[in-house]
């Protein structure tokens, strides 16, 4: 993984919960057809829109539920990140565990609007609205975090180093 990605901005609001990114309807569906639905309670049709490559942008409380694996979902849509205000801490791990890059940094809905450039510096801890130059400081991620991010997630991690399998994909 590259610690500097620059992407398009999608946003969205505060305390996004993970059923209403990830709906009980899309549950039973391979992740490829599930991904599809990511946001569809907030915004139908938005994933017509997702490119790969887009960052999302959220509030507060972004992630709030159960334990669902909505950052399989977010890769398989191609998204390069997630910058938030706050993460839900389980889902924020999920995303790690996921290999997604995610970002904490404070006032980010107010730096960024849809359709807005960001530049993401995960090893310095900064998002940057390239239009505007507003550069909001986040956390720098650990050392071992962007290690598991660079295999693509924790499994990955673990198979490179020969204490798991390989795993396969959207394996569940």
């Amino acid at each position: 993984m590259d610690n500097l990605i620059t992407g398009r901005v999608r946003v969205v609001g505060d305390s996004v919960t993970t059923d209403a990114m990830y709906p009980a309807s899309a549950m039973k569906m391979p992740v490829p057809e599930a991904a599809k639905h990511i946001f569809y309670e907030l915004r139908p049709g938005r994933t017509d829109q997702v490119t790969a490559g887009d960052i999302v942008v959220a509030g507060r409380n972004f992630g709030l539920g159960s334990s669902q694996p909505v950052a399989e979902l977010f890769r398989e849509l191609g998204t390069a990140a997630l910058i938030a205000e706050e993460f839900n801490s389980l889902f924020l791990r999920n995303c790690i565990n996921h290999g997604l890059p995610a970002l904490t940094a404070p006032g980010a809905t107010k730096a960024f609007t849809d359709g807005d450039t960001a530049r993401l510096d995960f090893a310095e801890g900064w998002a940057e609205n390239t239009a505007t130059g507003t550069r909001l400081n986040g956390g720098a991620l650990p050392p071992p975090v962007l290690d598991i991010l660079a295999a693509g997630g924790t499994l990955p991690r673990l198979a490179r180093e020969g204490y798991v399998p390989t795993p396969t994909a959207h394996g569940r």
